[in-house]
């Protein structure tokens, strides 16, 4: 490992980074102009806490502002070096982080170390704590993964898509599409409907919870990019996903007939 890495991972420098990063998104939430969508969402989900927050990769920095200050939180954050520094400006944010990264299919989430955070996590929510977690998977932007729907089977808690944008951001140019905002812009938090996973789903019901999700998560960032007056730098990936799955379906029922 070069210097600079071992630099860059020393718990000094990912101390300060966190700090830092923890500092600068207070100033972002406390020069933002948000607009609550729907206004009254906190007293339709309030009965429903503690919840599972869904968010999409490369969107997480602002995520943490949807957050009541009364509602104790725990965060999904991965094992990485990138990690490390994250879960320390979450801890400045006042949010627990819960280390594990998620799979693409089920069968690997216990490589990953996910099944230990699966675990940690369902036991946030039995003591009262609402988790967040990413819905997609590293390298796979923007398709639901097999990890939140396992979770909400699991502990029985709803999933609720969330999206927290800026009208003043930095676009990054990055697998995942990742935004930051900037302070004095105008911002949207958009929730949308809560999706239950039953505990005795069967594989059909869970592709549904799954699809479910996904589709709730591309309608509150298309709404909150729309109120803000903004275009979501992440918009093509649904449309190119979508097309691609219609394509393989098409393709199986060739196959079948």
């Amino acid at each position: 490992m070069g210097f600079i890495k071992r630099i860059g991972r020393s718990r000094a420098v990912q101390e300060t980074l966190g700090f830092l990063l923890a500092r600068y998104l207070r100033l972002v939430q406390a020069t933002t102009r948000f607009q609550m969508d729907p206004p009254d969402i906190y007293d339709r989900i309030g009965p429903q806490m503690p919840v599972i927050v869904a968010m999409w990769h490369g969107q997480h920095f602002m995520v943490p502002f949807a957050r009541r200050p009364q509602d104790p939180a725990a965060a999904l954050v991965s094992r990485s070096g990138d990690g490390e520094f994250n879960a320390i400006a979450l801890r400045h944010l006042g949010v627990r982080a819960i280390r594990g990264s998620g799979a693409r299919r089920r069968s690997q989430i216990r490589d990953k170390g996910g099944a230990r955070a699966l675990i940690s996590m369902a036991r946030a929510l039995a003591g009262g704590e609402m988790v967040v977690m990413t819905a997609d998977v590293p390298k796979v932007s923007r398709v639901c993964g097999p990890g939140i729907i396992a979770l909400a089977r699991m502990s029985g808690r709803p999933i609720c898509p969330v999206a927290v944008v800026s009208s003043r951001r930095i676009d990054f140019n990055s697998w995942d599409h990742a935004s930051i905002g900037l302070p004095f812009g105008r911002g949207a938090i958009v929730i949308g409907e809560p999706v239950s996973v039953p505990a005795d789903a069967g594989d059909e019901q869970l592709e549904q919870a799954r699809l479910a999700v996904q589709k709730g998560l591309d309608d509150v960032h298309a709404r909150a990019y729309a109120l803000v007056g903004s275009q979501d730098p992440g918009a093509a990936v649904p449309a190119a996903r979508d097309q691609g799955a219609a394509g393989a379906v098409r393709k199986h029922g060739e196959r079948r007939s």
